[in-house]
């Protein structure tokens, strides 16, 4: 039985599928960087030997232009390391700021408190002490009003 890995393996081979290759080398090149860079970087590619890097704010923009040696090292690492990026070359690095980025997935946040049904009856044995009856009876009548 084929493994859905076997199967992408397989597809991402053919030639009408080679960018399906190209981006899963930059992902991998996303990837080697720090974890703060990560979060800033918005996507990547190549194109005319130039590594275009989009960052989600201008603020990233500076601090990634100060280390564009750093940048063109780790793709040449990448290239040299594995196979399957190395037609991934870049002479030049541009970093843009780019306001066409994934949005960050917003969690649901309920809008009302839950609510909560009772599911006890109030049935249950009755002490023979008399202070654990009364206080039985308390919760009981308690259980009965909010139902």
């Amino acid at each position: 039985m084929k493994k859905a890995s076997m199967i992408l393996s397989h597809l991402s081979s053919q030639p009408q599928f080679k960018s399906l290759k190209r981006q899963e080398c930059y992902q991998k090149y996303i990837n080697l960087l720090s974890q703060k860079w990560q979060k800033a970087v918005a996507f990547v590619y190549i194109k005319d030997d130039t590594l275009f890097i989009a960052v989600t704010h201008p603020g990233f923009k500076m601090e990634l232009n100060y280390n564009r040696d750093l940048l063109k090292s780790l793709l040449t690492q990448l290239n040299t390391h594995d196979d399957a990026c190395h037609s991934m070359t870049a002479k030049k690095v541009v970093v843009f700021h780019s306001k066409y980025h994934a949005m960050p997935e917003e969690k649901a946040i309920p809008s009302t408190v839950p609510h909560y049904y009772e599911q006890s009856t109030g049935n249950f044995k009755m002490p023979e002490n008399k202070t654990l009856k009364e206080s039985f009876a308390r919760i009981k009548a308690l259980i009965l009003c909010k139902q």
